[in-house]
């Protein structure tokens, strides 16, 4: 899992959140805010166990958001 979240690998999107204990972000594995520190990091199965744990979800990648596509968004802007 560490190395999916290092490498913002969209494959291991929907099987695991990560969730960084600083501050209180959960993330989708492919997201690509800055790479936290590793003993930082929390896995959670999904967004509602990382929710109920007291994260708040990324404003970037949208783990809350089940087909969000941060990459999409962007296209067609100029």
């Amino acid at each position: 899992m560490w190395q999916a979240v290092q490498t913002c690998d969209p494959a291991y999107d929907g099987d695991f959140f990560y969730a960084v204990q600083t501050t209180r972000i959960f993330c989708r594995p492919s997201c690509k805010s800055k790479c936290p520190r590793r003993n930082n990091v929390e896995y959670f199965k999904s967004s509602a166990e990382a929710e109920a744990a007291g994260y708040r979800p990324c404003k970037r990648c949208r783990p809350d958001l089940p087909q969000y596509d941060p990459d999409r968004s962007k296209q067609g802007r100029l």
